[in-house]
């Protein structure tokens, strides 16, 4: 399209170029365009025509248009429609919701009532426009969920953090982190002495405990009281931030820190950069506290990882140790805890347990939690059971000849067994034999990647 070549205009010149179109059609009309398309003034609906011909092509409305005896207004707008509502046919969708982005925002007199007359219904973020509006123009149910969605306030980090299951004594300290720097930025905007606090933190914690879910918060928190200007979250292991070879660890790490500036920088099992031997993770530490340095007023890094590791990371190198001051212990999560966070698995993918389910899945979860051990994963092994119980219910379902929507909802006794009889027991399989385990012991768990969950999800 537009730009690939040198006898082609750029988008910014075509919308020039349109605009002068639109506001000589005002000019020799002294009329509401909306008025005049609906009339079906012929001359007007040609000049209309033209100017969406001179971005998308000649061939563009017979191509795309599909009822042949539309009038030409009419047969535009069925083009547009029809190119927005298939989404990808070529590179047309794309420039369709392009050209209506700004038609429904450049120029909103004139280019509106353009787009009100012709009955396009372009959206501002280039989404396919037959998910904002059926063809007659009525809202359609996703529509009416965004209205529904705007109408209701948006939660604070503050609010979004007090509704995580646990995590007491994290709330109370997060909560204090944020009152002091909220006063100390008061106190600088105002002219006052303020006293210049380190916003790096130390998380320790086992698996699952919710350290991701907090961070990502923090982050947020950071932003709205005017710390960061951003409030990202980037998390990141040893293998996002070393390399192979000399020099290419701290270019690496470099490119990591730019996608972090303005944000928050979750490095996690942080400790794994500090092996001992010829290694490249003291390459990624020494740029890592340069920025930390450089950066200090709109850069954040949290490091976290197994509480001993941890300590004992920090206290191996004195710049580490002079900027990481404050730890966040993430205690593991109650049997209770542990349960409130499957349910709300259950909720947000409206699944429901009957009596039954219930009894054994909370059983399984307290057993488990009263002879965990160090592999034990907290709200990640929640997760893990949630999903193979799921599978067993939908591999279930499958073998209906007609379920009803109850069945769909419902996770009975039987999704805790797999289809060879094993009951699925956070993570594990265990044989059933008269009510006992023969099951070998667990494998231990893996080396644990950045979370990715959305906050919130499962509070890993």
């Amino acid at each position: 399209m537009f730009g690939k070549n040198d006898d082609e205009p750029t988008f910014e010149e075509f919308i020039k170029g349109r605009d002068k179109h639109l506001d000589k059609i005002i000019e020799q009309n002294n009329q509401d365009i909306t008025e005049l398309v609906g009339k079906g003034d012929a001359g007007i609906n040609s000049m209309i025509e033209d100017v969406y011909k001179d971005f998308f092509g000649a061939d563009f409305v017979s191509k795309y248009n599909h009822d042949e005896n539309a009038s030409s207004a009419d047969a535009l707008k069925n083009a547009i429609n029809n190119v927005l509502h298939d989404g990808g046919l070529d590179e047309h969708a794309a420039s369709a919701a392009g050209v209506l982005d700004a038609i429904n925002g450049a120029a909103a007199g004139t280019s509106g009532a353009v787009a009100s007359g012709l009955g396009i219904s372009g959206t501002a973020s280039g989404a396919p426009a037959g998910e904002a509006k059926t063809a007659d123009g009525s809202a359609t149910a996703t529509e009416a969920e965004a209205a529904k969605a705007e109408e209701l306030p948006e939660k604070s980090g503050m609010e979004e953090l007090q509704e995580l299951i646990g995590l007491k004594s994290i709330k109370h300290d997060v909560a204090e982190l944020i009152n002091l720097a909220k006063v100390q930025k008061m106190r600088e905007d105002m002219g006052l002495k303020f006293v210049p606090t380190s916003l790096h933190l130390v998380f320790s914690g086992n698996p699952g405990t919710g350290k991701t879910t907090v961070a990502r918060i923090l982050a947020r928190l950071y932003k709205e009281i005017g710390i960061l200007t951003k409030g990202q979250l980037v998390e990141v292991d040893r293998s996002g931030l070393v390399a192979g070879y000399v020099g290419q660890t701290a270019l690496k790490t470099q490119e990591k820190i730019q996608e972090a500036m303005g944000g928050v920088l979750f490095i996690d099992e942080a400790y794994a950069l500090a092996k001992e031997g010829n290694d490249y993770g003291q390459e990624a530490i020494d740029t890592i506290l340069k920025a930390m340095e450089d950066h200090r007023r709109d850069f954040v890094v949290i490091v976290a990882g197994y509480t001993k590791p941890m300590e004992e990371f920090i206290n191996s190198n004195p710049g580490l140790r002079s900027r990481f001051n404050k730890y966040l212990y993430f205690e593991d999560y109650t049997a209770d805890e542990l349960m409130g966070i499957f349910d709300l698995q259950c909720k947000k993918y409206s699944y429901k347990l009957s009596d039954e389910a219930r009894k054994e899945i909370e059983a399984l979860i307290r057993e488990r939690e009263a002879n965990k051990d160090e592999t034990f994963a907290n709200a990640r092994e929640i997760r893990n059971l949630f999903e193979d119980i799921i599978t067993n219910q939908a591999t279930r379902i499958a073998g209906m000849e007609a379920p009803t929507e109850d069945d769909i909802l419902t996770i009975l006794p039987e999704d805790l067994r797999d289809s060879d009889g094993t009951l699925e027991v956070m993570g594990e399989k265990e044989e059933e034999a008269e009510g006992k385990s023969d099951a070998p012991a667990p494998d231990p768990v893996p080396e644990s990647t950045p979370d990715e969950e959305p906050a919130g999800d499962t509070q890993e």
